[in-house]
C-alpha cells in the first residue's frame, strides 16, 4: 500500500492467514455511472490476503458472485462461517498467499461495506432506498479499478471469478485489458440469457410483493421484507443446483417424520433445506441490494457494447484466458462459455477452455471438485512462469 494512506485496516483472528481490509472511501468521486447518474460518495469494502511483492506484479483479484462478498477466506463477520473460497485461499493453497497478494472487493450496490441502497444518501442523510441509481457490471468493475489504482495497484496478475464474478472478469478484460495479464472466467456468460432474466424477475417480484418492502423505504420502519427476500433466495438457490445433485442429496426423503402429513409443512428434506437457505439469507443480505445487483446482471451484454460482435471486445488483447464450465450447470450452460471461447479465438486471443464433469450444478465452482482445482492450479502456475511472478 502507499505509505501514509489510511486503509481502515483490520486484522481478524484468522489463524495463520494474514488479512487486511476494511471499508475505505473512494477518492475518485463524484463517481459517474453508466446511466449518467453520479454518486457523491463511494465506500469500498475489501479484504486482502498475503503480501505485495516488490514490483507489485503478484496481485490476484477475486470477483464474488451475486450473494457473495469480500470475505473470500476470512470468517464471515455475520454468519461466522468460513469464506466462500476458504479452501482455495491461503498458505500453500491454490491461491497461495505465500506467493500472491489476493484481494477481493465487495461490489457496488451490495450491503457488506461497499456503497449500496441501504447506505445514507449524502444529499438527505437518509438511506438511499430506491433513490440509489440503477447500476451495471461495468460500474462495479470501474469502482474496483479506481480503488486498486488508489492503493497503488496498476497491474493484475490474474482476475478470477464465477457466475456474476465471471461477468466481472470478462468486463475487466474488455474495459481494462492493459491492466490484466491473465483471466479465469468461470461458469459465466458474455450476456444474461432470457431464462436467467426471468428467474431474477421472479425473485424481484417476490420481494416487491412483500408488504414490508414499502416501496423500498423500509430501513427505519422496524420492518423488513424478509418473507419476500427468503422466497427470492429459495427460487434462486434451486438454479444453483442440478437435478442429479438434488436427487443424490435429498431424493424424496422425509424431514423428521415417518409419513407424509397431508398438509403444507415441510414434509420433504428438500423443502426444509430451501426454507433454511431462505431464512438464513435474510440475516446477511439486503433486499434492495438483491434488486439492484440482479438488475445489473440482467443488463450485462458485452457484444452490445461492441457493435453487436462479441469478438470485437477482445481485439488485440494480450490477456491469457482460461474459460471453465461445468457439465451440470444449466444456469450458465457450457454453450455460453463456448460462445466466449469462439469470440476469443476469432480475436486471436490466448485462450484455453475446459468443461468439467460435475453433478453439483452451477455451484460447482464453490464446492469440492478436484478437477476444477487442478485446472486452476495448472493455469496459475503456467501464467506465473510466463509472467515471472
Amino acid at each position: 500500500m502507499k505509505s501514509g494512506q489510511n486503509m481502515n485496516a483490520t486484522t481478524p483472528d484468522t489463524g495463520d492467514l494474514a488479512v487486511e481490509g476494511g471499508i475505505t472511501p473512494l477518492q475518485a468521486v463524484p463517481f459517474r455511472l453508466a446511466n449518467g447518474a453520479e454518486l457523491a460518495e463511494v465506500n469500498v469494502g475489501w479484504q486482502a490476503y498475503g503480501a505485495l511483492n516488490e514490483d507489485r506484479s503478484n496481485v490476484i483479484l477475486l470477483c464474488h458472485a451475486l450473494t457473495g462478498d469480500q470475505y473470500a477466506a476470512a470468517p464471515h463477520p455475520i454468519t461466522g462461517k468460513p469464506g466462500w473460497w476458504d479452501d482455495l485461499v491461503g498458505s500453500g493453497k491454490i491461491f497461495d498467499t505465500d506467493r500472491f497478494y489476493v484481494i477481493c472487493l465487495n461490489v457496488l450496490g451490495s450491503c457488506l461495506g461497499t456503497t449500496g441502497p441501504r447506505d445514507a444518501n449524502p444529499a438527505t442523510n437518509d438511506p438511499y432506498g430506491l433513490d440509489f441509481p440503477v447500476l451495471t457490471i461495468g460500474d462495479m468493475v470501474r469502482v474496483q479499478a479506481a480503488f486498486l489504482e488508489q492503493i497503488g495497484i496498476d497491474q493484475i496478475f490474474c482476475v478470477v471469478g464465477g457466475s456474476m464474478g465471471g461477468m466481472q472478469v470478462l468486463e475487466w478484460t474488455t474495459s481494462f485489458p492493459e491492466r490484466v495479464f491473465s483471466a479465469i472466467p468461470i461458469a459465466t456468460a458474455a450476456r444474461h440469457s432470457a431464462q436467467n432474466i426471468a428467474f431474477h424477475e421472479v425473485g424481484r417480484q417476490a420481494i416487491m410483493a412483500d408488504p414490508n418492502w414499502q416501496g423500498g423505504a423500509y430501513y427505519n420502519t422496524g420492518k423488513r421484507p424478509d418473507a419476500g427476500l427468503s422466497v427470492a433466495r429459495m427460487a434462486a438457490h434451486i438454479t444453483y443446483l442440478s437435478e442429479t445433485g438434488l436427487h443424490v442429496k435429498f431424493g424424496r426423503e422425509l424431514q423428521d417424520r415417518d409419513a407424509i402429513t397431508y398438509g403444507f409443512d415441510a414434509d420433504f428434506q428438500i423443502e426444509s433445506y430451501l426454507r433454511y437457505q431462505g431464512s438464513t439469507f435474510v440475516d446477511r443480505f439486503d433486499a434492495n441490494s438483491y434488486l439492484y445487483i440482479t438488475r445489473a446482471m440482467d443488463y450485462f451484454d458485452i457484444a452490445a457494447d461492441h457493435g453487436g460482435v462479441l469478438a470485437n471486445a477482445w481485439r488485440d488483447t494480450q490477456t491469457r484466458f482460461c474459460v471453465i464450465s461445468f457439465t451440470s450447470d444449466w444456469l450458465f450452460p457450457t454453450s455460453e462459455s463456448r460462445d466466449v471461447v469462439r469470440a476469443l479465438n476469432a480475436a486471436g486471443a490466448d485462450v484455453s477452455f475446459v468443461e468439467i464433469e460435475s453433478d453439483k450444478g452451477h455451484d460447482s465452482f464453490l464446492l469440492d471438485v478436484p478437477e476444477f482445482h487442478d485446472i486452476l492450479q495448472g493455469f496459475l502456475a503456467a501464467s506465473a512462469q510466463r509472467r515471472g511472478v
